[in-house]
């Protein structure tokens, strides 16, 4: 009887003592041994290629220290390993180095150090990692860094684009040069202005060009440095993307006209960048219209002809102004406000303008000062903003979609709203990105032939080695869209195939490309620019280190060693059977 209550007593013992182990989980240290070979994260920016750059000697260094291993490609994307020249104009690690540190493994970065995210990089991962840097040669290097200015003009206008340059680099002790920027049709030279570079960092300046020596239609322009005395051509010019329309995109019909419908003409002029014609009217039975600017007495004829043409006609006032209006394009409605009051307006529902109108303070806008009398037919409409009178009683809609056969309408119950403009700061924006929204929803409706444009670019040129962004904007999900695009090389045809948010991509070398859907419905102009950021001469922001030793001390805790749960498991059923055979309870 006493070796059979010893025994017990040693496996209740046995069991006990591994269970307390596992909930105390002591830490016991090893030592991890060095794997084979590391992972070689090799810089394929186009930094790489410019003057000054190692490409052949980063190539030789990613070879031999991979030592048979893998090599990954980063710098817009992360690539498997090919000898190509890099392509990519951006230096993005973090994507790569994320990806390597879930794989595990000693990491080895190849790079000239020139990092576009490495305030981003996690610290401890880049600790452990070793880092090869091929620093660029200093070279001196002047540049056109962006060109901005509105995308639509009429024959009549004048494109101002805002042209921003700079020089980088060493500069041998020489003075200010002076060199010519040019804008150029091909290779018809259309205007041209003297500056002066800056020693270092950005400048900017503007030229003027009269939109009737552009063809109706898209056009390509080239903004371009000539005499600049730099090591670094390919980053002298940059590409602007512009149509020349017979006839305005935005039509604002206002009547009788008032501080509303003024606000709403400066800021579609500011936001949309858009062609825009303004007309308006003092009596609203049998209109004659007039025009905003000069208030000459515009031919009914010419009025039809306005309307017929323009992509998106609003009108703004009492509706019996607009009778014999008809619009065939996109049409946003603007009535007076009869229901007089302090409406606030509400935080915006799920809606195609949900995301456009995001982070604005709703609270902190001045209330709408009237309110159209408005019953949507929720079938066939989405309503975007409500309103509350005095922040009381049942929402009323303020802003309602709807989609008419091939044609989109909009519609603003409120009145009052030019206030939130008129007070600055945080209404205006709210104002501003309000008009916006509106305006692109209802302009990106309009493709070929009257039928809504399923697709759009969100860039119309994008720099060298970066992809071409497209959205989508047709009804439903998105859809894989073929297209046909004619560039410097001839003919091609690819596939937008969006994602889930409605985002699509297009890699394409450089050159101007007309775009056309396989069906027809859309069609444009797209350019990737010669010109990239990373030509230009920047310092290393990635120093050279040695990384984490290759052999790493782990602490590996008693949980994770399976064998405690083995020795509870069988000294808990052991006793378990012998106190069976014994008989004991």
């Amino acid at each position: 009887m006493l070796r059979v209550t010893v025994g017990l007593a040693l496996l209740r013992t046995a069991a006990l003592g591994a269970l307390a182990l596992l909930l105390w989980n002591p830490a016991v240290s090893r030592v991890k041994p060095a794997e084979a070979a590391p992972l070689v994260l090799l810089d394929a920016s186009l930094s790489m290629t410019g003057t000054g750059g190692q490409w052949r000697a980063a190539l030789d260094t990613a070879r031999a220290l991979a030592r048979g291993g893998v090599i990954w490609r980063f710098g817009a994307r992360v690539t498997a390993f090919d000898t190509l020249p890099p392509m990519d104009g951006a230096s993005r690690l973090g994507p790569a180095l994320a990806a390597a540190a879930a794989r595990g493994g000693p990491i080895v970065i190849v790079t000239d150090g020139a990092i576009s995210d490495r305030a981003d990089l996690p610290p401890d991962v880049v600790r452990r990692a070793r880092v090869v840097v091929l620093a660029r040669a200093p070279v001196f290097d002047a540049f056109v860094a962006a060109v901005d200015g509105p995308r639509r003009v009429s024959p009549g206008d004048t494109v101002r684009l805002a042209v921003s340059y700079g020089a980088a680099g060493p500069r041998a002790g020489h003075a200010a040069r002076q060199v010519r920027l040019v804008v150029a049709l091909g290779a018809r030279a259309l205007a041209a202005r003297t500056v002066a570079l800056p020693d270092s960092g950005l400048a900017a300046t503007e030229l003027a060009v009269p939109a009737s020596l552009l063809p109706v239609g898209w056009s390509a322009l080239t903004v371009r440095l000539e005499g600049a005395p730099d090591a670094e051509p390919r980053d002298d010019a940059r590409t602007f993307v512009l149509d020349v329309t017979p006839q305005p995109s935005v039509l604002l019909l206002a009547s009788p006209p008032d501080w509303e419908t003024r606000f709403l003409a400066r800021t579609l002029a500011d936001v949309a960048r858009v062609p825009l014609q303004a007309l308006v009217a003092l009596e609203t039975r049998g209109a004659r219209w007039r025009d905003a600017a000069t208030l000459a007495l515009v031919p009914p004829a010419d009025v039809d002809r306005a309307v017929a043409a323009a992509q998106l006609v609003i009108e703004a006032g009492d509706p019996a102004a607009f009778a014999r209006v008809g619009p065939r394009g996109a049409v946003l409605l603007w009535p007076l406000g009869r229901l007089e009051g302090d409406w606030y307006v509400q935080p915006p529902t799920a809606s195609p303008l949900a995301g456009a109108l995001a982070g604005i303070a709703w609270d902190s806008l001045p209330p709408a000062t009237g309110l159209a009398e408005l019953t949507p037919d929720t079938a066939a409409t989405t309503v975007v903003l409500t309103a509350r009178l005095a922040r009381r009683g049942p929402p009323r809609p303020v802003v309602v979609l709807s989609e008419r056969g091939a044609t989109r309408h909009a519609m603003i119950a409120a009145g009052g709203l030019y206030r939130w403009a008129f007070r600055g700061g945080v209404s205006a924006e709210a104002y501003r990105a309000l008009i916006a929204a509106l305006t692109d929803w209802l302009l990106s409706g309009a493709g070929e032939g009257g039928s809504p444009a399923r697709f759009a670019p969100l860039a119309y040129e994008v720099a060298n080695g970066l992809p071409l962004p497209w959205r989508w904007t047709g009804v439903g999900p998105a859809r894989a869209i073929a297209l046909d695009l004619v560039g410097p090389r001839g003919a091609r045809r690819d596939t937008l195939a969006f994602d889930a948010a409605g985002r699509a991509e297009l890699w394409l070398p450089p050159g101007p490309y007309r775009y056309r859907a396989t069906d027809g419905r859309e069609r444009g102009l797209v350019a990737v620019d010669t010109g990239s950021d990373e030509w230009r001469p920047a310092d290393a922001v990635l120093a050279a280190q040695p990384g984490a030793p290759a052999a790493r001390r782990l602490s590996v805790g008693m949980r994770d060693r399976g064998w405690l749960f083995v020795v509870v498991i069988a000294a808990l059923a052991a006793e378990w059977a012998w106190r069976r055979r014994q008989g004991l309870a």
